[in-house]
């Protein structure tokens, strides 16, 4: 269950909608994120990653470091609860062509997991199969 992934995570990072791209470029080298969760009180109103800043670079040019937040995140976000389970958080994100995956459990939001943290437990996973099938045949 992706739930179990966030209890090894940093805090999550997130801006308002206000916070321009700017502010969301050094939040991102800062904490090394590729996205940070744009909220609006305790509500989603987006999320902004390197590939939204990407984007308004080409269409902003030099005028991105004014742009807002609100301007170029993707919304609405896709979210997932805390107990689906890795396999399914990466078939959702392979499928809709993103990295990052809020999860929120009965309207609270839990954190953000990303393809990477979902690759690196899918191999942790394996390697501890691997040694148990390993201990197994060797007793």
């Amino acid at each position: 269950m992706i739930g179990s992934i966030l209890v090894d995570k940093k805090p999550l990072v997130s801006v308002g909608p206000d916070a321009t791209i700017t502010q969301i470029a050094a939040l991102l080298h800062e904490h090394r994120i590729g996205a940070v969760l744009v909220m609006d009180g305790d509500t989603i109103a987006g999320l902004v990653s390197e590939r939204d800043i990407c984007r308004c670079l080409h269409v902003h040019g030099a005028g991105v470091h004014d742009v807002c937040a609100r301007e170029i995140m993707t919304a609405p976000v896709v979210v997932t609860e805390s107990r689906t389970s890795v396999a399914e958080a990466m078939a959702i994100m392979t499928d809709r062509r993103f990295r990052h995956l809020p999860v929120v459990d009965d309207g609270k939001l839990l954190g953000l997991v990303s393809i990477g943290d979902l690759v690196k437990r899918r191999i942790e996973d394996a390697e501890a199969e691997a040694d148990s099938l390993k201990h197994y045949i060797a007793s």
